[in-house]
């Protein structure tokens, strides 16, 4: 029988070089800082301040609580009614459970932090000065609407540990010193340190990524976040896309047999990886059934409607019907199997969405692996007294213990052919692997294109993905998922650099 791990109640916090928060010292740097105007961020922060939840969940807990004093807004419930976000909710770049055990890296921080909806700007220890770090540490902490996370080594402050993440609350520039909100809370209490030291810690190598640390500005973006699709990076999708765009693609662009448009968007579906359609994912709302009721609130409706008009806005488009005339029916959207007929394809899709959301509900880090979901059903609930609306209920099963759900589907309200349906050649009212191929393909930046030698091909082709006649709604769903994809692009191997602003 293994001997059981000692229990520890907090650490002494080597003082120096850090400064304890509540100490006379550090009450006295709050003080002049805040008569000084850098501690302006430190109110939301700390008002969203909360502890890490797992030993290795540093980098999610510092992120949470930056994107909740930046007041952005998750799109999905948390718990009960509410939205807000949580360590559970940051899962879409990579699985939970394997974050618990490993940790997360600085790039993967930066593409969630991203993928929430912030705009993110990161800046590792080779690239930038002891003086930048301070330039951009003063712009933030005498603002509200920015926010520094540091990614250190606790090594520099003679702490115990090693690579961390915390959000940085203040600044105090006669002493310079930066107060770090350690979310680690159960270890070491807030504390100042001085900010050549916090260079330092950050001047240190990542041996996961065989990369140096450094820290990201995170601030709220201007454009609003995606509202039915978003890239996901948890599983290979996404580095198989990546090579297939990189190398594969540009030498499909040069072939001479490409006539026209269908015969261009052939040879591309024939070419795509096997998961390619992995790598958009559906923004859905998942409800406890308790939570529920008998029908939609006016907050659900609306958002379910907004949904409603970017799937058929994306539907409208000429791309979408051309592929749709195509006849896909390579393109994997999921792990699910799908090969028996249109209903069969929504059900197993529904399955594993709510396996997954039920996962997050029931506040569980575990892969969804471990859950299962039976007695998935369409129904009908009023949408606040105008009309109903369609919702996938099923009963999720984990451990023993039964979770009813129900999903808030969006349909296409101009579609007259149903999910029941089991003609593979009909557009099904609800979102399908052609809108996940129309959506992928004008995403994607438009250099992509600039290979096909066909001088006129190619200017049909890229009127077809352009985004400057889409309508609004529509075309900010796209340049969000553009600037998705090019902060992938950007992550490769783990490096996250500043992206390349993508072209409208």
């Amino acid at each position: 029988m293994a001997a059981a791990m000692p229990s520890l109640y907090r650490r002494v916090l080597p003082s120096p070089p850090a400064v304890d928060f509540n100490s006379p010292e550090g009450k006295r740097l709050f003080s002049e800082a805040l008569a000084a105007g850098t501690m302006e961020g430190f109110f939301s922060l700390i008002s969203c301040f909360q502890t890490q939840s797992e030993p290795a969940f540093c980098g999610l807990a510092s992120l949470a609580a930056v994107l909740n004093a930046l007041a952005i807004d998750p799109v999905r419930r948390w718990k009960g009614p509410w939205r807000w976000f949580d360590e559970s909710m940051l899962d879409c770049c990579e699985p939970l459970d394997k974050v618990k055990a490993q940790g997360i890296t600085f790039g993967k921080v930066a593409l969630l932090a991203h993928c929430a909806g912030a705009d993110v700007q990161t800046f590792r220890a080779n690239r930038i000065t002891l003086e930048d770090l301070r330039r951009h540490l003063v712009r933030c902490a005498s603002s509200q609407d920015c926010h520094l996370i540091a990614s250190y080594h606790r090594k520099a402050f003679k702490q115990t540990g090693t690579g961390h993440f915390s959000p940085i609350g203040g600044y105090h520039a006669g002493q310079d010193m930066a107060l770090i909100l350690d979310v680690a809370r159960f270890k070491y209490p807030p504390h100042w340190v001085p900010l050549s030291l916090l260079w330092e810690a950050m001047n240190t190598t990542d041996e996961s990524t065989r990369l140096l640390r450094g820290f990201m500005l995170i601030s709220r973006h201007t454009a609003a976040p995606a509202m039915l699709y978003t890239v996901s990076c948890r599983d290979e999708s996404w580095k198989s896309m990546a090579k297939y765009c990189v190398e594969d693609l540009p030498n499909l662009l040069k072939a001479e047999n490409l006539e026209n448009v269908p015969t261009l968007l052939s040879c591309l579906i024939e070419t795509l990886p096997a998961n390619a359609g992995a790598l958009i994912k559906w923004v859905v709302e998942v409800r406890r059934k308790e939570e529920s009721g008998s029908s939609l609130s006016i907050e659900e409706k609306e958002r379910l409607s907004m949904k409603e008009i970017v799937l058929q806005q994306v539907r409208d488009t000429r791309l979408f019907t051309i592929l749709h005339d195509l006849k896909i029916g390579n393109i994997q959207c999921c792990k699910c199997s799908l090969s028996s007929g249109r209903r069969f394809y929504c059900l197993k899709l529904q399955v594993a969405v709510c396996c997954q959301e039920a996962a997050m509900l029931s506040g569980s880090i575990a892969s969804n692996n471990g859950f299962c979901c039976r007695e998935t059903c369409f129904s009908s609930v009023q949408a606040n007294g105008n009309g109903v609306k369609t919702v996938i209920s099923g009963t999720v099963v984990s451990e023993g213990k039964e979770q009813g759900v129900d999903m808030l589907l969006p349909m296409s309200p101009r579609c007259a052919s149903s999910c029941n349906s089991e003609a593979g050649d009909e557009i099904i009212k609800y979102p399908s692997k052609t809108d996940v191929l129309t959506v992928l393909l004008l995403a994607l930046h438009p250099s992509t294109w600039l290979g096909i030698k066909d001088e006129s091909l190619k200017a049909e082709f890229q009127a077809l993905v352009s985004t400057d006649n889409l309508p609004e709604v529509l075309k900010q769903e796209i340049l969000h998922l553009r600037r998705q994809l090019c902060y992938l692009k950007s992550c490769k191997e783990e490096e996250c650099e500043d992206p390349v602003p993508p072209s409208h």
